[in-house]
């Protein structure tokens, strides 16, 4: 049968800046570890500790720009546009311009604040 999820959860964000993650779908909400699906929206200005996630992430941009440094540099993520990064690899999102951005993140396996290793 299938199950509807009323409405997300409200979870807290790391940053510098209050940003705002509702989880539908996710260890939180649904009570699922397999996958995570988040609606983020993050100020402009916004950025957080790079990572080192044990989890592959697919991000939607819907507004504004996302910034997600790498290793080898960084990449610009428009509306419109989508990114991949891999469970195992280091990265940092920020949202550097004025009016910040909205997108979706999903996360396999969920997200965890165990598993996303945060740099100190």
């Amino acid at each position: 049968m299938p199950t509807l999820i009323a409405h997300p959860t409200r979870v807290e964000a790391a940053g510098t800046k209050p940003k705002l993650i509702d989880e539908y779908i996710g260890r939180v909400n649904s009570e699922d570890s397999s996958v995570s699906v988040a609606h983020m929206r993050s100020p402009g200005g916004w950025e957080e500790p790079g990572q080192r996630p044990e989890f592959d992430e697919f991000t939607i941009v819907l507004n504004g720009l996302l910034r997600v440094e790498h290793e080898d540099g960084a990449l610009e993520v428009q509306a419109g546009q989508a990114v991949i990064t891999r469970a195992g690899e280091w990265i940092r999102y920020s949202t550097p311009e004025e009016e910040g951005a909205e997108y979706i993140a999903v996360c396999l396996p969920a997200f965890s604040p165990d598993t996303v290793h945060r740099d100190q």
